[in-house]
């Protein structure tokens, strides 16, 4: 995912988006866009520590096999300049932390944020438990469609999973825009099938995307 930013002529794109589909359905839809879902510091100090000790463990070895004698004190002191001068870097340049980080622990990260955001933002708290978060945290290259128990009972989860695919390969496309109107267009048609818009239908949530 490339993108990182969204014009304003993006937002209003997905916000119109958003309005076409709930004016179909009773469900209601919200978006969000995280440039990361976390700060990953310690995460990667801890690699990054587990690396410089296994460094001065491989030198250690090799300054006993060639018989070159170092003084303890001037070793520790080596690694601890090594680890200072690493942690300094991770912390002046974030970008680096998340080349440190396990897959697996950025999209735990990015599926936990998008949870804070599903009821953060309210998104649980609709009449007919129909609202549909649609989330993609770039960073992490990671989207997910959070829906509530009303939707998630009706839909199954292959439906969710091919919004999502179509949402990432958008996103890889350089057209996170374009992944969002899509996904809203999909997502608009699956509430729509299942609760239809009412007479007395009322929006409940915000109709635009949110960039954190």
């Amino acid at each position: 995912m490339t993108q990182t930013t969204l014009n304003a002529g993006d937002h209003e794109r997905i916000a119109t988006a958003i309005r076409a589909a709930e004016a179909e359905t009773s469900g209601e839809i919200y978006c969000v866009v995280a440039h990361r879902s976390d700060g990953y510091f310690f995460t990667a100090a801890f690699a990054v520590t587990l690396g410089i000790l296994l460094v001065s463990l491989a030198a250690a070895f090799a300054l006993e096999y060639w018989w070159v004698a170092v003084r303890l004190p001037h070793f520790v002191i080596v690694q601890l300049l090594a680890l200072a001068t690493a942690c300094a870097l991770l912390w002046w340049m974030p970008g680096l932390r998340i080349w440190l980080v396990p897959r697996n622990l950025l999209y735990r990260a990015a599926h936990d944020n998008a949870l804070r955001q599903f009821y953060a933002r309210n998104v649980h708290l609709t009449t007919e438990r129909t609202g549909v978060l649609i989330f993609v945290s770039l960073a992490e290259r990671y989207a997910e469609v959070v829906a509530d128990a009303g939707i998630d009972a009706k839909v199954p989860q292959d439906k969710w999973d091919g919004i999502v695919a179509g949402l990432i390969r958008h996103a890889g496309e350089n057209r996170l825009a374009d992944g969002f109107v899509a996904a809203i267009s999909t997502v608009g048609g699956l509430l729509s099938a299942h609760f239809p818009v009412s007479e007395h239908d009322a929006n409940e949530l915000d109709d635009h995307l949110v960039e954190i």
